[in-house]
């Protein structure tokens, strides 16, 4: 389980048995300093780059990210990426589709009619699962309240749950894109 702590430079740490008094790791950072920026790296505490994520350049309406492993783009030359994106996280857009509940779709081919993982909640209010194409959560967000007198922290602090099997680090990354994708 994650905590997730939102500011210009962002920062998710480890916790540990639900204890706020317990010391924290770092475990993602993501620094961002524009507010609508083309291209967001997440890296893991050290500073390691795990996952580089391009907003698709389409003039569409449709909000699509583009995700590699590792690091790319105009600043990089690391021969450690990937040349084609591993997920492609495309915005619902709810007058389109029947479910009003669905964010975003994540494909692993631009091209797929199927989609891979399906996001689906109310962002605004820290309350989303990903679910895989079997309608499995994967992955949950969910508000974080304090354990004495479920006093809520407000929206900038809630936990990411992430079910074995799912990798962590893309979880992570489908919230900073959600992010993007909604604030």
């Amino acid at each position: 389980m994650f905590l997730f702590l939102k500011s210009l430079s962002r920062s998710v740490h480890e916790e540990h048995q639900e204890q706020p008094e317990l010391s924290k790791t770092k475990v993602y950072r993501v620094d961002n300093y524009m507010a609508r920026p083309k291209e967001l790296i997440l890296m893991d505490g050290s500073g390691k780059s795990i996952l580089t994520m391009h907003r698709n350049k389409n003039l569409g309406l449709i909000d699509t990210w583009l995700v590699y492993g590792g690091e790319v783009g105009d600043y990089c030359t690391s021969a450690k990426s990937s040349e084609k994106p591993i997920f492609y996280v495309k915005k619902c857009i709810n007058i389109l589709h029947g479910n009003p509940n669905v964010l975003a779709y994540v494909y692993c081919q631009s091209s797929d009619k199927r989609y891979a993982y399906m996001i689906e909640g109310s962002y605004s209010h820290r309350s989303c699962k990903v679910v895989d194409e079997t309608k499995r959560m994967v992955a949950e967000i969910r508000r974080k309240d304090a354990i004495i007198g479920g006093i809520s922290f407000g929206l900038e602090v809630f936990m990411l749950i992430v079910q074995p099997g799912f990798d962590p680090g893309f979880a992570m990354a489908l919230v900073i894109l959600l992010d993007q994708m909604f604030s």
